[in-house]
């Protein structure tokens, strides 16, 4: 008897356990929320992050604060929130960027796939192949010829070793059979400048901050690297029109959270961050930048994600480049 009305007892408890957890799921959230962001203010993951902010706190009904927490390429930012307690009050903006350090650095304490639930892609950019003026070339299949032509002579900027933008130029060597010999600087503005200065041919450079440079006539845009035109530059071909079948770099941010977060509450911050990137207001802001928006699926997102980890982990193996 004394047995059988413990079980009553435990089973009772747990009952009730199993039914506050589910209320405290179902009325999420119930304080604020913080964004950590791995990169420094004003960088474009931290205007990112701040315009989707607001929204999120329109659709959540807290506080979402952004948080941002540079260093070592995002990684000190990654393994913070895969870290954090799962109950959907730590996300993270995963971005682009942090699919490389899987390639870059020999050990890290997360790993994207397994650590990380996802909601959606919530904005997404390309890079222009920017060209100094005096280069004659008009298309990228003449770019091409040129560097045949000249193996090794002629040289892209990017912003740094082992950077999106550098991996960029590979691909497109990969793609086109040429040497176009890289030329790292500090940063994407360093890169800019020497491109329009002539102390490199071209780089793969943001389309926001490159726009004025193109319409002032000290660049020229020659292609741009997503899949489809960039809404700024509609007339500018894609790669992958322009000849190299299946060019593709973009640079993109997604809204994640850590991977034993509660299905359902993952639901709710879906739900909120479809709703975000989806307004108008959101979407305007965002082209201001030369950036746009890109919804997915959880289930489309972790396809794409692995795609991204593979082809930088070969594009870096091809390079050479390596922090560690």
């Amino acid at each position: 008897m004394k047995r059988a009305r413990f079980m009553l007892q435990a089973v009772a408890i747990a009952s009730l356990l199993a039914s506050g957890a589910a209320t405290a799921q179902t009325s999420y959230p119930q304080k604020p929320l913080r964004l950590i962001v791995g990169f420094s203010a004003g960088s474009s993951p931290d205007s990112v992050a701040r315009l989707l902010a607001p929204l999120l706190t329109e659709q959540l009904g807290q506080p979402v604060v952004v948080e941002n927490r540079g260093g070592a390429g995002g990684a000190i930012a990654v393994e913070l929130a895969a870290r954090a307690p799962a109950d959907g009050y730590t996300i993270y903006l995963m971005a682009a960027a942090d699919t490389l350090q899987p390639a870059l650095r020999s050990k890290l304490p997360y790993d994207l796939e397994r650590d990380f639930a996802s909601t959606t892609i919530v904005a997404l950019g390309m890079a222009v192949l920017a060209l100094h003026p005096s280069l004659p070339a008009r298309s990228v299949k003449e770019l091409v010829a040129l560097a045949r032509a000249k193996p090794g002579q002629l040289n892209y900027g990017s912003s740094g070793i082992g950077s999106s933008s550098h991996l960029m130029g590979e691909l497109f060597n990969q793609l086109a059979g040429v040497q176009i010999s890289h030329v790292p600087y500090k940063g994407s503005a360093d890169s800019a400048v020497a491109t329009a200065s002539g102390q490199v041919e071209m780089s793969y450079l943001g389309l926001g901050a490159t726009l004025p440079l193109l319409e002032a006539g000290k660049l020229k845009a020659l292609a741009v690297t997503g899949m489809k035109r960039a809404a700024v530059l509609p007339r500018v071909p894609t790669l992958h029109e322009a000849g190299l079948t299946g060019y593709e770099r973009t640079t993109w941010w997604n809204i994640v959270a850590p991977s034993a977060t509660p299905k359902e509450i993952m639901a709710k911050l879906y739900a909120a961050a479809v709703k975000a990137a989806g307004s108008n207001e959101y979407k305007n802001a965002l082209n201001k930048q030369g950036l746009d928006v890109q919804l997915t699926t959880p289930e489309q997102f972790a396809t794409f994600l692995h795609n991204e980890i593979v082809q930088n982990s070969k594009l870096i193996k091809l390079s050479g480049a390596k922090t560690e």
